[in-house]
């Protein structure tokens, strides 16, 4: 299903929960008013349970309750317990209680009865059932419009609550509201006219196909999808540091604006660049697992943002995806979604082979700060050109230097010869011979190697025996040497 059709498909499926049904169904009618007056004692949440009874699984609403008697018995509401009570007069028996402080109106009442009569059928979770395309209904009025299965829908609606269709509006009004809808922008002057003055059968069929290939459709479009996707160019924790992800950005506009089949769009996005010979694109659409709120300060716990960032995508994926809430099941069973515990877990355990690290510049193999190059073509042009300088000048060198890698490799190898052979040793500078003028008997000792003399101190820094110093060398006291 391409993303336009989809788009169309909910807005069916809009119209079709709104249209007439003889028979009742659970989902559209009977969970809601559970959901309010009945699921806070006898639904999912077991601590809250009273009187054993639970009410949102067929197979518990079917077996005894605390009281011994069956709460439901489908097809016979007269020996069900539920219809008993909902219809009861008695305070201490009517349900819901007065301290629950919700009541049933009388249409609620029969809505159940009629669910109980026609087998109380239950409904899975509304997410998990399989897309169905509904049937039409056939509309008998005569001055009915039906152009497309929507206006059915509408028309029959309009029938179940006696109500006629509005006229027509002005071609200045749908061409308006055409835009506004689809665009969610006005339309220009010069669109108008043109929509104004085209007199053929199928203007406005032409008008919606020309909105639908306009890039302000795709922008309206997918500005609800970031949404969802927790789209954002900043980290989100703490500092809240810039995050370039306009390429995502951008890959999702083209997904919409190109009609892009709603089954290669969600795979990309999960896992793009695990896709044999990804592209480019394919890659950028993987980001959908690093545009997360992430963290870069620097006294963080790895590991406990690393379950933070991974509870986050199994959060997305379950509310866009799946369309339910996970993220009560983080800590315990959900009480409302069919999810548990461990449900939550073996799901995040599909994300847990990303290489991150929790604070994200901390670098390394495992640090998700990896970047995907994404030049313009100007600059693939112009790194085009560099590379054919660059190989140019890569051949020069290789010329002038011909021949120099075998002198090299002999050099090397005649200097670790002398290495091993000790002729490249450390070798001490010392003296054959001493004398002095004055004769001192000097010896010299060539097991010490001659000693630098020391730097001259300006007068005003020397240290405090310096004078000493100099009193002897002017006596000529040769005793020691330095």
């Amino acid at each position: 299903m391409s993303l336009k059709r989809l788009y169309l498909a909910v807005i069916s499926a809009i119209l079709l929960s709104s249209t007439a049904h003889s028979e009742i169904g659970f989902n559209r009618d009977v969970r809601p008013i559970m959901s309010d007056t009945c699921f806070r004692c006898h639904g999912p949440d077991k601590n809250a349970r009273m009187a054993g009874l639970r009410l949102d699984i067929r197979e518990e609403a079917l077996k005894p309750a605390g009281s011994g008697k069956v709460p439901v018995v489908p097809g016979k509401p007269e020996e069900s317990e539920i219809i008993r009570r909902i219809f009861a007069e008695d305070p201490a028996q009517i349900m819901p209680p007065a301290f629950a402080h919700k009541t049933l109106t009388q249409a609620q009442k029969e809505a159940i009865r009629q669910w109980v009569t026609e087998g109380a059928r239950y409904e899975g979770h509304w997410s998990f059932q399989p897309v169905k395309r509904p049937a039409v209904p056939e509309v008998a009025r005569k001055e009915a419009l039906v152009r497309n299965p929507i206006d059915a829908f509408i028309q029959a609606r309009l029938l179940k609550e006696g109500l006629g269709p509005s006229p027509e509006a002005d071609r200045r009004t749908l061409i308006r509201r055409l835009a506004l809808d689809l665009t969610g922008l006005p339309p220009t002057p010069v669109e108008v006219d043109a929509f104004v003055n085209d007199k053929s059968p199928d203007a406005y069929e032409k008008r919606v196909d020309l909105l639908l290939a306009s890039p302000r459709f795709a922008e309206k479009q997918a500005m609800h999808w970031l949404d969802a996707v927790r789209y954002a160019d900043t980290r989100g924790f703490h500092g809240d540091n810039g995050q370039p992800a306009w390429s995502y950005r951008d890959y999702v506009l083209r997904a919409f604006r190109d009609n892009k089949p709603f089954d290669v769009f969600a795979r990309e996005q999960f896992a793009g660049d695990l896709l044999p010979g990804a592209t480019v694109e394919q890659k950028v659409a993987s980001a959908y697992n690093r545009i997360l709120r992430t963290s870069q300060e620097g006294g963080i716990q790895d590991k406990e943002y690393l379950a933070k960032y991974a509870a986050d995508r199994v959060r997305t994926t379950g509310s866009v995806w799946l369309g339910l809430t996970m993220g009560c099941a983080e800590c315990h069973d959900h009480k409302f979604d069919p999810v548990t515990a461990k449900d939550f877990y073996s799901m995040k355990a599909f994300f847990a082979d990303i290489r991150e690290s929790g604070f994200l510049p901390g670098g390394g193999p495992k640090a998700w700060a990896a970047t995907l190059p994404l030049p313009t073509e100007e600059q693939n042009r112009r790194l085009a050109e560099l590379d054919v300088t660059l190989g140019v000048a890569e051949q020069a060198l290789e010329e002038k230097t011909e021949g120099l890698t075998a002198q090299q490799a002999e050099w090397e190898q005649r200097l670790l010869s002398d290495f091993e052979a000790g002729r490249l040793k450390w070798h001490y500078q010392r003296p054959f011979a001493a004398e002095s003028k004055n004769g001192t008997r000097l010896t010299v000792y060539n097991d010490e190697p001659v000693q630098q003399p020391l730097c001259r101190w300006p007068r005003d820094l020397e240290p405090r025996n310096a004078a000493t110093t100099r009193e002897r060398a002017g006596r000529g006291d040769r005793t020691k040497t330095g």
